[in-house]
This record gives structure tokens, sequence and C-alpha cells, in this order.
């Protein structure tokens, strides 16, 4: 079936990307890997190169295409090549934090950060886990109590994609300690360097190797008024506002993983002997293939639209919850399946397919647990339903 999802200048994009990724990250991949860090000078050539910066307005440097679809195009050549663990931070760095800065930042911060975005130097991350606060984020415990025309902030976060090499962070932080974290909580940027802010452990993880994941402390860090992002108290909201984004960030990006899987799993089988015969000539392997294939397909139909409707202003939360949920289920499943047509062959990290077995299983976890997504699908379910 015919995918009418992208035009020319998605396809031009998708070239552009394609021989980025082959000249700057498939070659040094495997180092980054060994070393738990990607080179920072990457993200200095994706944003010389207008891999990243894209949806960032031109008078700040940046391409002035609001399109996710452009994001879509990004992450199938990234699946393709099975490097995800090396681009990753882009979701956060230049998926997610423009967003708020965009929709929230003043004047003199757009300048500041979201220039410094597009030239490539500065990348972004976003605070908001802690110890004891994933999913919930009305358990958050850092705090920003004012002193004078000053913010002082003392807590601590952990899993920060980009946490090591951040330029600034979006902090998280209570304001009001009396009220709901729904209604008194803020947004802070805070800047590397400012005394008080250290960078953490570089996190060992199941996967994502090559991807900067890093705790991050403040003791007794202060910043000035102005480094306030958006409404005072009002934070919970923002991010409410800006999570059905990022969780079809996640929600795409499983999609093309899953294809890509597929892609693997059907060239090798046709080609890898057996019994006489090809893998791929077992019916076994046909049909594990055609279910899954279908199955993709289906997810593909609902994502699409999922990102047409955020191009349009219309995305909810329910069906952002429901394009991540989904999808990162099915890849999960597609990517073990597919692996086990592998053999032995699968489990050996030289092959995409098992790097993206190890890779996938975050997908269902940060973001927001599938859990809560399928909690947040439930309560929209009884809403609808429940008697008056």
């Amino acid at each position: 079936m015919k995918r009418n999802l992208y035009n020319e200048d998605h396809e031009a994009f998708r070239g552009s990307v394609a021989a980025f990724l082959d000249r700057e990250v498939v070659p040094h991949f495997e180092d980054w890997e060994e070393n738990h860090l990607v080179d920072r000078e990457m993200w200095r050539k994706a944003a010389q190169s207008g891999i990243i910066g894209l949806a960032i307005p031109e008078e700040f440097g940046g391409g002035g295409v609001s399109d996710f679809r452009f994001e879509m195009v990004r992450a199938e050549e990234i699946a393709r090549r099975g490097v995800g663990a090396a681009t990753s931070g882009w979701g956060v760095s230049d998926g997610i934090v423009p967003g708020y800065l965009m929709e929230l930042g003043t004047r003199a911060q757009k300048q500041k950060y979201l220039t410094g975005l597009t030239s490539g130097a500065m990348i972004g991350a976003i605070a908001m886990t802690e110890p004891d606060a994933g999913s919930d984020l009305q358990g958050i415990t850092t705090k920003a109590v004012r002193d004078g025309d000053d913010w002082i902030i003392n807590g601590a976060k952990t899993f920060i994609t980009n946490g090591i090499h951040c330029d600034f962070v979006i902090v998280v932080a209570r304001t009001n300690p009396e009220a709901k974290a729904s209604q008194g909580t803020s947004l802070f940027i805070v800047e590397a360097g400012t005394p008080g802010f250290e960078k953490g452990r570089k996190l060992k993880k199941l996967g994502l190797d090559a991807q900067d994941t890093a705790e991050l402390s403040f003791t007794d860090v202060r910043v000035p008024a102005d480094a306030l992002l958006g409404e005072l108290d009002q934070g919970f909201i923002h991010l409410m506002v800006n999570l059905p984004t990022e969780r079809l960030l996640i929600g795409s990006g499983t999609l093309a993983s899953a294809r890509a899987a597929l892609a693997w799993t059907a060239e090798y089988v046709f080609d890898r002997p057996a019994f006489g015969q090809t893998i791929g000539d077992f019916q076994n392997t046909r049909f594990e293939l055609a279910e899954l294939e279908t199955r993709v397909d289906a997810l593909e139909a609902f994502v699409d639209r999922c990102a047409l409707a955020l191009n349009e202003g219309e995305l909810t939360a329910v069906d952002a919850a429901k394009a991540k949920y989904l999808g990162s289920d099915l890849e999960s499943e597609v990517v073990n399946r597919c692996l086990q047509l592998f053999g032995g062959y699968g489990y050996m990290l030289e092959f995409p397919i098992a790097r993206a077995y190890k890779d996938n299983r975050i997908q269902a976890i940060f973001g927001g647990a599938n859990e809560v997504m399928k909690e947040l699908i439930g309560r929209d379910i009884a809403k609808r339903n429940r008697k008056r």
C-alpha cells in the first residue's frame, strides 16, 4: 500500500540525513559505544549540515520548518543503520527542548539558547526524573526557593539524557511546597558551570551504550529571576502540554526501528541456507514475517495519523500515549522474534538486530512507563463512558 505521508522536501531531507549518518556517525559508532559517549563534534557537524535545528525559527538560525514528518524521516534513516544510540540525544536537545523554549521562552532566552542549539554550540537537556520520582511527576522533591531577585535550587535528578554534554538544562522544581505539584512546580534554565550544579556519574545502562545519560545534583544553585521558563507555579501544566510531542517521538521511533528489524531479518533469512533451502523458505519463517509485517503496517497507519494531527495542533495526550505504548510494545516483540530467526548470529553484537534487542528495552519505560500510558488511556475511556 502506497504511503502518502511524505513529499519531495521530506525525501530531499532524507538524502541529507543518510549522507550525514554514513559520513559522520557510522564510521565512529563502535568507538562511541565502547566509550559510552558520543564525540561532541558530531553535534556541531549535525548543526552545520542542517540535520538538527530544522524546526527552530529562521531568526534564531534554524530551518523554520514545523513539521513532525521530518523527525520521522530522520528516525527512519537512523534506524536503518542501527545507530540510534549515537543520535538519541537529538530527540531531547533538538526534539523536545526547543519546543519549551519556543512556546515559553522570553525573547532573550530564545535568542541565547535557540541560537546556541541551531549552531551546535549548545546541547540542551531536561531534568524531570528524580531518584524517587519517575513517571509520577507529582513526586518531585527538587525545590526552588526565592531569595531576593534570585532563586536557590536544591535537589537531585537522574537518568538525564545529555547530562554529561549539556550546556544548559531545564529543571523541574517545586516552587510552592504547600500546593499540589500540578499547581506548585516551575521550570528553570540552569547553565553548566553554575556554582552548585554538578554533573554526576555517567550511567552504565542495559543498552544505548553511546547515549549520554547522567545524574545531576543541585546544591544551593543560585539562578537569576530571568532563569524562570514560563509561568511561575505552572511547570506541571507546561510539561503536560509538551509531553504528547515527546511520546510521539518515541512512538514514531519505535515504528522506524521495528520496520528496520523486519528489513534486516527478511534479507538474512532468504540468504541463509539450512537443510537444503533458505531459512526463509520454511513456512514458520514466512508466517512469522507475515504476522509481524502486518502489525507494523497497522502501527504505521496510526502513527502517520498522529503525526498529521500533531502538525495541525490536534494530537491529544491520550492518542500520543497510545502511539507510545503500542509502538514500544510492538517494537520489543518484533525485535525479539526477528532475533530468533537469526539464530546464533542474532546474539552477536556485530549484527544490528542484537544491538536493537538491548537498545529497545527502554522504550516501554522512558517518556512515561507503558503502565502509566495505559492508565491515561483507561481514565479517558472511563470519563467518556461513566454515567453522570
